[in-house]
């Protein structure tokens, strides 16, 4: 009897699989198709690089006041080495708190990115879900970003018609 439940159970099972339909995009493909998106990104990075110098500066003034310390010390009396050394600790929790506020979670980063990049991403996620609805699609993998997808045969890749659902013209 157990052996009939058994044999029932994948019989059943696999016409479920076998109904199930696979598809895969390249969102990295498809972002890089887009007009918007490298406007986007190329704001993105320039602001990136500008609060990049603004920390490095404040690092090199930092590195300057330690190797000042660190050469005078001996020399110093004690009250002005303290000083000194409070001076330097208030100068690296300052770049520590500006780092934070710029590239931190919830930072001035990731809020301009939000801004930015995840409008044109919703896109692409809403044409790959009309996509997948229209064409009855179980699941659609992203073989960008450090996917775990290790194969995939080029007649389930989706990202050129996500790319026309889009609009974009390509060349």
């Amino acid at each position: 009897m157990m052996k009939i439940i058994v044999l029932f159970f994948l019989v059943f099972i696999s016409q479920y699989v076998d109904a199930q339909k696979y598809g895969f995009i390249n969102s990295e493909y498809i972002l890089d198709k887009m007009p918007e998106y490298k406007e986007a990104k190329d704001r993105l990075d320039k602001m990136a690089d500008r609060w990049t110098k603004e920390v490095e500066e404040r690092n090199k003034v930092l590195s300057q006041k330690k190797d000042l310390f660190n050469k005078e010390e001996v020399l110093l009396p004690s009250e002005e080495k303290e000083k000194r050394q409070e001076e330097i600790r208030k100068l690296d929790n300052e770049i520590l708190e500006l780092q934070r506020s710029r590239f931190g979670v919830g930072g001035d980063y990731f809020q301009k990115r939000q801004e930015l990049i995840k409008p044109i991403q919703d896109k692409v996620y809403d044409a790959m879900q009309k996509i997948a609805s229209k064409r009855s699609y179980t699941f659609i993998f992203d073989k960008a970003n450090q996917s775990n997808l290790v194969f995939a045969d080029k007649k389930f890749d989706l990202s050129d018609e996500i790319i026309k659902e889009l609009g974009i013209k390509t060349k």
